[in-house]
This record gives C-alpha cells, sequence and structure tokens, in this order.
C-alpha cells in the first residue's frame, strides 16, 4: 500500500521554488564578503555567476539547480549586480554539465552540506507529524518550523 504523500504537488512545487520578489532576494541572495572571496577564485565571468547562483539556490530553496535549469531572471539580474556581471552571462554557464556538478561538489564541501538519506528523510518527518499531532496551531508550527530551518543554516555556515 503506498504511503500517503504529506504535500500535494502544488504544495511540494511551492515549497521548492525560488524567491519571487525582490524583498526575498535580498533576504536569501545578498551575498557576504565571504561568499565574493569563494566566487572570485572562479575562472570567467560565466563560471562566477553560475557558481553565485548555485550557492544562492542551495541556501533558499534549500537545493540545487536542476540539470539544465534556467533560473527566474530576476534571480540571476539580482545576484549579477552584485558581481558588477552582466546577467547575459549566465547562457555561457555550465555549457559542460561536469562544471555544474564540480560547482556543486565544492560548493557541498565548504558549506558541509550532504545528500539527505533515508535516515534524516525519517527523522524530519517524525518531527513533522509530531508536530502536527499536537495539534499546535499554525502560527507555532510555521514559526518552530522556520527557527529549526534557520538553525540548520547557521549550522552550515550560512
Amino acid at each position: 500500500m503506498p504511503r500517503p504523500e504529506l504535500l500535494s504537488p502544488a504544495q511540494r512545487e511551492a515549497l521548492m521554488a525560488p524567491p519571487s520578489d525582490l524583498n526575498e532576494c535580498i533576504r536569501y541572495y545578498t551575498l557576504s564578503a565571504n561568499d565574493l572571496h569563494l566566487i572570485n577564485q572562479h575562472r570567467g565571468i560565466h563560471n562566477q555567476l553560475g557558481f553565485a547562483v548555485q550557492l544562492c539556490y542551495l541556501r533558499f530553496p534549500g537545493r540545487a539547480l536542476a540539470v539544465e535549469e534556467v533560473p527566474p531572471p530576476e534571480i540571476v539580474g539580482f545576484v549579477a549586480a552584485q558581481l558588477n556581471l552582466p546577467p547575459s552571462a549566465w547562457s555561457e554557464y555550465a555549457k559542460r554539465d561536469q562544471t555544474r556538478r564540480e560547482h556543486l561538489q565544492e560548493l557541498q564541501r565548504h558549506s558541509g552540506l550532504r545528500l539527505l538519506t533515508v535516515a534524516d528523510y525519517r527523522s524530519v518527518a517524525a518531527w513533522v507529524t509530531a508536530l502536527a499531532n499536537a495539534n499546535l496551531e499554525r502560527h507555532r508550527f510555521s514559526l518552530k518550523t522556520e527557527m529549526a530551518l534557520d538553525s540548520a543554516r547557521v549550522r552550515a555556515g550560512w
């Protein structure tokens, strides 16, 4: 018997979507001096921009760019402006799929991130289920979830 899904496809898509407005871009995608140092170690403006966008996606929504995924132009533009690069440099990024994968591996090593395991999934699912079963009002549930995610970002150095 298949297990029931916690999220509908629409809810899952909304959860994994990148920011949609300038305030969210500012909140999640403002680059620090450390970020800029790491980004500037890469040769070529297209690699710097691509690496920076991948860094931002790992922060929020907390996932890697999918193969051949093109981020929204607003995000590319926001990140490019911080790097003083033309947003058009994105079109040259990762023409070799290996470049994108190597950048992702570097970012994972740098940030201490790793792939989600089945044990991780079960732990989070048990935690979320326990919160839901405790009949917490929606605001407290959202606040506790956001606090847990913020704590994970702090542990990862973000």
